[in-house]
C-alpha cells in the first residue's frame, strides 16, 4: 500500500481507502458477518482510512462501521464521518445540530474521538452558515480532542473556493469530480496545493456508474450512460473491465491524497486492491477517453451553491 500525506494534518493515509456508504445499504441490502470480513481484510492490506456519514443508509452504515470495528485497535484505523446532511432533504448546519451529531456519531462508532469531520454537501446549506457557525463548532470539537480535523465536502467544485476565500479547513472532500468521465478536480489542485489542504476524492466510479450497474436512483443523463455501456463493451471485449480501469486511472495521480471506494464485500476489496500500483493500459484508455469525450466533464445536476 502506498501512502500519502493529508495535506497540512500529517495524517499519513492510504492512496485507497474504505467508503463505507455501502454499509448503509445504499447499493444492496449487506451482511454483517461479510462486511466484518471485509473490514478485517481491509485493514491487513494497508488500507486505514475509513469514510461514512450519519446520511448513508439514515446511520446504518455508521451502526454496522461500530459492529464491525469492534476489537479492532483503534490506532490501526482512521475514522471520517461528517454533519449537516441526515437525509434526503434533511439539512441542519447549526452549530448545536453539528455538535450534537459528532457524539452521536462517536456512541454509534464506538470511539472516542473522529480524526475527521466535514460538513457534508454544504451546496445544499448556505456558504455563510458553514464559514460563520458551522466549522467553528467543529474547530472548538477539535480543541477539545474531540475531532482531529475539519473538512467541507460537496460537488459543485466552486463550494470549496468559495469556502476556502474566507476560512481555513484542513481537507475536502470532492466526489465523482475525478473519474474517467469528469476529472475537473485537476483544475483544482494547485489552489488546494496552495491552501495546503488534504485532497480526498471519492466515487472513482461515479457513484456505481462506472461499475456496470448503476442504482436506479443515479442521476447520470442518457447520452453519458450510452456512453459508459459502450466503454465497457469496449473494455470487455479486450480481456479487463471498465471498473478496473477507473480506479487505477483514479488511482494514478500522486496529488490527489486518498481515493475513497465505495466497499461492501470482498470481491469488491480485492478488485480495488488489484488496482493500487498498477497503471492503465494506455491504448485501452485512449479508446475509452475518445468514448467519453462528447459527455467528458459534464455532470448532473446539484443544488447550486448560494
Amino acid at each position: 500500500m502506498e501512502y500519502r500525506t493529508l495535506g497540512g494534518t500529517g495524517l499519513k493515509v492510504s492512496a485507497l481507502s474504505f467508503g463505507g456508504s455501502p454499509l448503509g445499504g445504499v447499493y444492496g441490502e449487506v451482511d454483517v458477518e461479510e462486511c466484518r470480513r471485509t473490514m478485517h481484510a481491509a485493514l491487513d492490506s494497508g488500507i486505514n482510512l475509513i469514510d461514512v456519514s450519519p446520511y448513508y443508509g439514515e446511520t446504518r452504515a455508521e451502526t454496522m462501521l461500530g459492529a464491525v470495528l469492534q476489537g479492532v485497535v483503534r490506532d490501526r484505523y482512521l475514522i471520517a464521518t461528517k454533519v449537516g446532511r441526515y437525509g434526503n432533504a434533511d439539512f441542519d448546519f447549526t452549530a448545536e445540530r453539528a455538535i450534537r451529531s459528532v457524539e452521536e456519531s462517536m456512541r454509534r462508532i464506538g470511539v472516542d474521538h473522529i480524526d475527521i469531520v466535514q460538513c457534508h454537501d454544504i451546496e445544499y446549506g448556505s456558504i455563510d452558515q458553514i464559514v460563520d457557525e458551522t466549522l467553528p463548532a467543529l474547530y472548538k470539537l477539535k480543541q477539545q480532542g474531540k475531532i482531529g480535523f475539519v473538512g467541507v465536502t460537496g460537488l459543485p467544485l466552486e463550494i470549496f473556493t468559495g469556502v476556502l476565500d474566507r476560512v481555513q479547513t484542513d481537507v475536502i472532500l470532492s466526489y465523482c469530480r475525478y473519474t474517467l468521465l469528469d476529472d475537473t478536480l485537476a483544475s483544482l489542485i494547485p489552489y488546494l496545493k496552495q491552501k495546503n489542504v488534504g485532497i480526498i476524492s471519492a466515487s472513482p466510479l461515479a457513484m456505481g456508474l462506472l461499475g456496470g450497474a448503476p442504482p436506479p436512483w443515479h442521476p447520470a443523463p442518457p447520452a453519458m450512460r450510452e456512453a459508459v455501456s459502450a466503454a465497457a463493451a469496449h473494455c470487455h471485449a479486450r480481456g479487463t473491465n471498465l471498473a478496473q480501469l477507473a480506479v487505477q486511472y483514479a488511482l494514478a495521480n500522486p496529488d490527489i491524497t486518498t481515493t475513497l471506494v465505495g466497499i461492501s464485500n470482498q470481491y469488491e476489496l480485492e478488485r480495488s486492491l488489484d488496482c493500487v500500483g498498477t497503471a492503465c493500459d494506455p491504448e485501452i484508455l485512449t479508446a475509452v477517453e475518445a468514448i467519453f469525450a462528447p459527455v467528458h466533464n459534464q455532470t448532473w445536476q446539484s443544488k447550486q451553491p448560494d
